[in-house]
Protein backbone atom coordinates (compact mmCIF):
# COMPACT_ATOMS: atom_id res chain seq x y z
CA UNK A 1 0.00 0.00 0.00
CA UNK A 2 2.78 3.00 0.84
CA UNK A 3 4.83 1.53 -2.18
CA UNK A 4 2.10 2.70 -4.49
CA UNK A 5 1.08 6.03 -2.67
CA UNK A 6 4.94 6.91 -2.91
CA UNK A 7 4.15 5.82 -6.52
CA UNK A 8 1.18 8.20 -6.97
CA UNK A 9 2.45 11.38 -4.99
CA UNK A 10 5.90 10.88 -7.07
CA UNK A 11 3.42 11.51 -10.31
CA UNK A 12 2.12 14.75 -11.88
CA UNK A 13 -1.28 13.11 -11.92
CA UNK A 14 -1.83 13.46 -7.93
CA UNK A 15 -3.00 17.17 -8.25
CA UNK A 16 -6.17 15.27 -10.10
CA UNK A 17 -6.23 11.72 -8.32
CA UNK A 18 -6.78 14.36 -5.33
CA UNK A 19 -9.05 16.92 -6.49
CA UNK A 20 -11.07 13.80 -8.24
CA UNK A 21 -11.06 12.49 -4.35
CA UNK A 22 -12.04 15.13 -2.35
CA UNK A 23 -14.94 16.18 -5.20
CA UNK A 24 -16.74 12.83 -4.85
CA UNK A 25 -16.49 11.69 -1.95
CA UNK A 26 -19.13 14.11 -0.51
CA UNK A 27 -21.11 11.69 -2.55
CA UNK A 28 -19.21 8.56 -1.45
CA UNK A 29 -17.78 9.61 1.83
CA UNK A 30 -15.65 5.85 2.00
CA UNK A 31 -13.51 7.37 -0.34
CA UNK A 32 -9.90 8.31 1.68
CA UNK A 33 -9.41 11.66 0.44
CA UNK A 34 -7.91 13.00 3.61
CA UNK A 35 -5.29 9.61 3.26
CA UNK A 36 -4.43 11.03 -0.35
CA UNK A 37 -4.02 14.82 0.97
CA UNK A 38 -2.61 13.70 3.95
CA UNK A 39 0.37 11.44 2.43
CA UNK A 40 0.75 14.01 -0.44
CA UNK A 41 1.86 16.55 1.92
CA UNK A 42 3.94 13.97 3.90
CA UNK A 43 5.76 13.44 0.37
CA UNK A 44 6.90 16.42 -0.17
CA UNK A 45 7.78 17.02 3.69
CA UNK A 46 10.09 13.95 3.13
CA UNK A 47 11.86 14.97 -0.18
CA UNK A 48 12.04 18.43 1.59
CA UNK A 49 10.01 20.06 -1.32
CA UNK A 50 9.14 23.28 0.56
CA UNK A 51 10.86 25.14 3.42
CA UNK A 52 13.18 27.88 4.15
CA UNK A 53 16.03 26.46 2.88
CA UNK A 54 16.40 25.06 -0.20
CA UNK A 55 16.81 21.61 -0.77
CA UNK A 56 17.24 19.35 -3.86
CA UNK A 57 14.38 17.27 -4.73
CA UNK A 58 12.80 15.09 -7.48
CA UNK A 59 11.11 16.68 -10.38
CA UNK A 60 7.70 15.47 -9.20
CA UNK A 61 7.00 16.00 -6.04
CA UNK A 62 3.89 17.29 -4.71
CA UNK A 63 3.90 21.42 -3.54
CA UNK A 64 2.23 22.25 -0.56
CA UNK A 65 0.94 25.60 -2.14
CA UNK A 66 -0.73 23.85 -4.61
CA UNK A 67 -2.25 20.65 -2.81
CA UNK A 68 -3.56 23.02 -0.54
CA UNK A 69 -5.40 25.01 -2.82
CA UNK A 70 -6.37 21.88 -4.84
CA UNK A 71 -7.87 20.19 -1.66
CA UNK A 72 -9.92 23.46 -1.10
CA UNK A 73 -11.24 24.09 -3.91
CA UNK A 74 -12.22 20.86 -4.52
CA UNK A 75 -14.00 20.58 -1.08
CA UNK A 76 -15.76 23.73 -2.40
CA UNK A 77 -16.95 22.19 -5.68
CA UNK A 78 -17.96 18.69 -4.40
CA UNK A 79 -19.91 20.66 -1.72
CA UNK A 80 -21.87 22.82 -4.21
CA UNK A 81 -22.72 19.42 -6.76
CA UNK A 82 -24.40 17.97 -3.77
CA UNK A 83 -26.00 21.70 -2.68
CA UNK A 84 -27.60 21.82 -6.46
CA UNK A 85 -28.03 18.06 -6.45
CA UNK A 86 -30.46 18.06 -3.51
CA UNK A 87 -31.99 21.20 -4.82
CA UNK A 88 -33.37 19.76 -7.92
CA UNK A 89 -33.32 15.91 -6.70
CA UNK A 90 -36.59 16.10 -5.07
CA UNK A 91 -37.95 12.12 -4.42
CA UNK A 92 -35.08 10.67 -6.57
CA UNK A 93 -32.49 12.17 -4.00
CA UNK A 94 -34.45 10.50 -0.67
CA UNK A 95 -33.92 7.03 -2.44
CA UNK A 96 -30.57 7.37 -2.88
CA UNK A 97 -29.96 8.79 0.66
CA UNK A 98 -32.28 5.33 1.91
CA UNK A 99 -29.89 3.40 -0.03
CA UNK A 100 -26.74 4.23 2.06
CA UNK A 101 -27.28 3.34 5.45
CA UNK A 102 -24.12 5.27 6.50
CA UNK A 103 -25.68 8.73 5.11
CA UNK A 104 -29.16 7.45 6.70
CA UNK A 105 -27.78 7.24 10.18
CA UNK A 106 -25.89 10.79 9.43
CA UNK A 107 -28.44 12.37 8.40
CA UNK A 108 -30.55 11.28 11.21
CA UNK A 109 -27.54 12.11 13.72
CA UNK A 110 -26.89 15.15 12.42
CA UNK A 111 -30.27 16.99 11.33
CA UNK A 112 -31.03 18.26 14.27
CA UNK A 113 -27.67 19.36 15.36
CA UNK A 114 -26.58 21.46 12.01
CA UNK A 115 -30.56 23.03 12.14
CA UNK A 116 -29.74 24.20 15.92
CA UNK A 117 -26.21 25.10 15.34
CA UNK A 118 -26.01 27.00 12.14
CA UNK A 119 -23.03 27.99 9.77
CA UNK A 120 -20.09 26.77 12.20
CA UNK A 121 -21.17 23.21 12.53
CA UNK A 122 -20.82 22.90 9.06
CA UNK A 123 -17.48 23.89 9.17
CA UNK A 124 -17.12 21.23 12.59
CA UNK A 125 -19.26 19.02 10.39
CA UNK A 126 -16.36 18.72 7.92
CA UNK A 127 -14.38 16.56 9.79
CA UNK A 128 -17.18 14.55 11.26
CA UNK A 129 -17.85 10.86 9.43
CA UNK A 130 -20.39 11.56 5.97
CA UNK A 131 -20.94 15.20 8.11
CA UNK A 132 -20.29 17.09 4.73
CA UNK A 133 -22.53 14.76 2.55
CA UNK A 134 -25.40 15.44 5.20
CA UNK A 135 -24.72 19.19 5.58
CA UNK A 136 -24.78 19.76 1.69
CA UNK A 137 -27.12 17.69 0.74
CA UNK A 138 -29.10 19.16 3.50
CA UNK A 139 -28.82 22.92 2.73
CA UNK A 140 -29.73 21.60 -0.85
CA UNK A 141 -33.26 19.78 -0.06
CA UNK A 142 -34.01 22.86 2.14
CA UNK A 143 -33.64 25.11 -0.68
CA UNK A 144 -31.01 27.26 1.66
CA UNK A 145 -29.60 30.46 -0.60
CA UNK A 146 -26.20 29.07 -1.77
CA UNK A 147 -25.12 33.08 -0.43
CA UNK A 148 -25.85 31.77 3.55
CA UNK A 149 -24.26 28.29 2.25
CA UNK A 150 -21.22 29.05 -0.19
CA UNK A 151 -18.87 31.30 2.74
CA UNK A 152 -19.45 28.42 5.49
CA UNK A 153 -18.45 25.70 2.95
CA UNK A 154 -15.24 27.47 1.82
CA UNK A 155 -14.30 28.02 5.28
CA UNK A 156 -14.76 24.34 6.08
CA UNK A 157 -12.67 23.83 3.27
CA UNK A 158 -9.83 25.49 3.87
CA UNK A 159 -10.09 24.15 7.62
CA UNK A 160 -10.21 20.16 6.75
CA UNK A 161 -7.52 21.19 4.01
CA UNK A 162 -5.01 22.99 5.98
CA UNK A 163 -5.48 20.11 8.85
CA UNK A 164 -4.76 17.50 6.51
CA UNK A 165 -1.44 19.51 4.77
CA UNK A 166 -0.21 20.70 8.44
CA UNK A 167 -0.45 17.61 9.82
CA UNK A 168 0.83 15.68 6.94
CA UNK A 169 3.53 18.26 6.37
CA UNK A 170 5.18 19.28 9.52
CA UNK A 171 4.16 15.62 11.07
CA UNK A 172 7.11 14.18 8.69
CA UNK A 173 9.24 16.94 9.34
CA UNK A 174 9.11 16.29 13.04
CA UNK A 175 8.78 12.25 13.02
CA UNK A 176 11.55 12.51 10.11
CA UNK A 177 10.12 9.02 7.95
CA UNK A 178 6.98 9.90 5.24
CA UNK A 179 5.35 6.72 6.62
CA UNK A 180 5.32 7.22 9.94
CA UNK A 181 4.21 10.91 9.81
CA UNK A 182 1.24 9.92 7.14
CA UNK A 183 0.62 7.28 9.69
CA UNK A 184 0.47 9.48 12.95
CA UNK A 185 -1.55 12.45 10.40
CA UNK A 186 -4.33 9.84 9.66
CA UNK A 187 -4.55 8.98 13.60
CA UNK A 188 -5.12 12.80 14.15
CA UNK A 189 -7.29 13.09 11.22
CA UNK A 190 -9.65 10.22 12.35
CA UNK A 191 -9.21 11.79 15.98
CA UNK A 192 -11.06 15.25 14.68
CA UNK A 193 -13.57 13.32 12.67
CA UNK A 194 -14.40 11.36 15.91
CA UNK A 195 -14.61 14.84 18.34
CA UNK A 196 -16.36 16.55 15.32
CA UNK A 197 -18.93 13.61 16.04
CA UNK A 198 -18.97 14.03 19.56
CA UNK A 199 -19.64 17.85 19.39
CA UNK A 200 -22.69 18.11 16.79
CA UNK A 201 -23.85 14.68 18.64
CA UNK A 202 -23.80 16.78 22.06
CA UNK A 203 -27.36 17.51 22.73
CA UNK A 204 -28.69 21.25 23.22
CA UNK A 205 -28.27 22.58 26.31
CA UNK A 206 -32.08 23.29 27.59
CA UNK A 207 -33.14 27.07 27.48
CA UNK A 208 -33.70 29.01 31.36
CA UNK A 209 -36.87 29.12 32.53
CA UNK A 210 -38.68 32.39 31.64
CA UNK A 211 -39.92 34.60 34.71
Amino acid sequence: MWESLGSLTASPWIYAVVALSVVLDVFLPVLPSGVLVITAAAAAAAAGAAGPVPVPVPEQVPDIAALLLIATTASVLGDMAAFRLARRGGDRLERAIARSRRLTRAQERLGTALARGGGALVVIARFAPAGRSVVSLGAGKTHRKVREFLPWSALAGMAWAGYSVAFGYYGTQWLGAAWLGTAVSVLALFAAGALAAFVIRRPAPAAAPTA
